[in-house]
């Protein structure tokens, strides 16, 4: 099912496999403040830059209270080899079956040379302690994205 989630709307619950071995629901995270950032593929150009932003701000979004989970399509040993490599301290989650993708409808339509496919668009949700949905960013442009969050995460 896919609805469009929006700014002041509780965020839709799920669980999904991480990195590390582990599982995440976002109902399990509430009294924290949680970036959940969706990009559309592990070592690309602007995925990785996107991430490595995030890393490099970790330690202030701890300190704002705040938890980064990126989410894409790709397997978990795919993840694992990405987040290592590029010492990601935040967990990915692989969402291979686009469960949670589509809850917060960010598999749209897209181009690449004259083909058309569905794929991930760059999208961001920042969600409070009560699990409401408090900024979404859709298309996202990867340079200063980071930053832009985490001044929004800091004025919750």
């Amino acid at each position: 099912m896919s609805y469009r989630v929006e700014e002041g709307q509780p965020a839709p619950d799920f669980t999904a496999a991480t990195t590390g071995g582990g599982n995440v629901s976002l109902s399990a995270l509430a009294g924290k403040k949680v970036v959940l950032y969706f990009y559309p593929k592990d070592s690309t150009p602007g995925c990785t830059t996107e991430g490595q932003n995030f890393r490099d701000l970790y330690p202030r979004f701890q300190e704002a209270g705040c938890e980064i989970l990126g989410v894409s399509r790709d397997s978990l040993k795919r993840h694992e080899n990405f987040k290592a490599k590029q010492g990601f301290p935040f967990e990915l989650i692989s969402d291979e079956d686009e469960t949670v993708c589509r809850l917060f409808d960010v598999i749209h339509l897209k181009k690449l040379y004259g083909k058309e496919y569905e794929g991930i668009e760059r999208s961001t949700f920042l969600i409070d302690q009560k699990g409401v949905v408090r900024h979404c960013w859709r298309k996202v442009k990867v340079k200063g994205h980071a930053d832009q969050v985490l001044d929004a995460a800091r004025a919750l």
